[in-house]
Order: structure tokens, then C-alpha cells, then sequence
């Protein structure tokens, strides 16, 4: 082999390397509060909006903010940069992707809601006539 070659192989696999561990760092996969803690790294956290303790939007600061209990039954505040997700208050589950912060809250950078009568065939059915609330055009304003 020339000298270009085996230059080329070992930053190749120099790059190849700090791609994997970066990559390991940014996914952390399905985590309890206390996992995504403990790691450090990105988490998708899954579990259910306390709707006994208040949530909050910050018009000014655009941020949306909640508790939440994981499926070990840790309480966190949970903080989102955005809006509200539309069917929050319908959701049966709440998955959130992002990290914990040193002050102990959950930043998520993603929510994800799951509406239970939306997709669940044992579901209520809304009176006749109707439809879903989720399936109704928004008026144009």
C-alpha cells in the first residue's frame, strides 16, 4: 500500500470512530426520568400528563410547560420550547424526546400524545353527527 492509501484508511476510520461515539451520546433511546438523568444523553421518556398540578404557557418566552409522571411513577416538570400539542388535554400517553437539566426538568424537544378515542376502537363514540374533534377542518382566520 502507498502512503496515501493508509492515510486515507486511518482517517476514514479515525472519522468513522467520532461519528459512532457522537452518535452513541445523541440517542439514548427509551429511558425513565432517573435513566435519562443518570446518562446525560438525549431520551425519549414515555408516560402521563399529572393533570392535578398545573400546566403553563409563556406567551412571551414561547414556552409550554408540565409535569409529568414516567412509568415508574417519577413526578418531573417537564419544559418545551413551543406551543402546546393541539390534543394535549385528550392524551392517554405522553412521550417526550430530550434531556434533563441540571435543575432537575425535563427538556423535551419533541412531544409526542397519544388521543386514546382517536385511535382506539373501545373508545366512546361522539354523539351522531359529530365528528372527532381532531377531524374537523379549522376555520380559515
Amino acid at each position: 500500500m502507498n502512503k496515501k492509501t493508509i492515510i486515507g484508511l486511518v482517517l476514514l476510520i479515525g472519522f468513522g470512530s467520532l461519528l459512532f461515539m457522537n452518535f452513541g451520546k445523541q440517542v439514548g433511546g427509551y429511558m425513565n426520568f432517573a435513566e435519562a438523568a443518570s446518562t446525560g444523553a438525549q431520551a425519549h421518556v414515555v408516560g402521563t400528563w399529572v393533570k392535578e398540578q398545573a400546566y403553563a404557557y409563556d406567551q412571551q418566552a414561547n414556552v409550554f410547560s408540565f409535569h409529568m409522571k414516567d412509568q415508574n411513577g417519577k413526578v418531573i416538570k417537564v419544559v418545551y420550547n413551543n406551543l402546546k400539542p393541539a390534543n394535549f388535554e385528550d392524551a392517554e400517553q405522553v412521550v417526550v424526546e430530550g434531556k434533563m437539566l441540571a435543575d432537575g426538568q425535563f427538556e423535551a424537544k419533541h412531544i409526542l400524545v397519544k388521543c386514546p378515542s382517536k385511535y382506539n376502537e373501545n373508545a366512546k363514540p361522539y354523539p351522531q353527527g359529530t365528528e372527532h374533534p381532531h377531524d374537523q377542518a379549522k376555520p380559515n382566520v
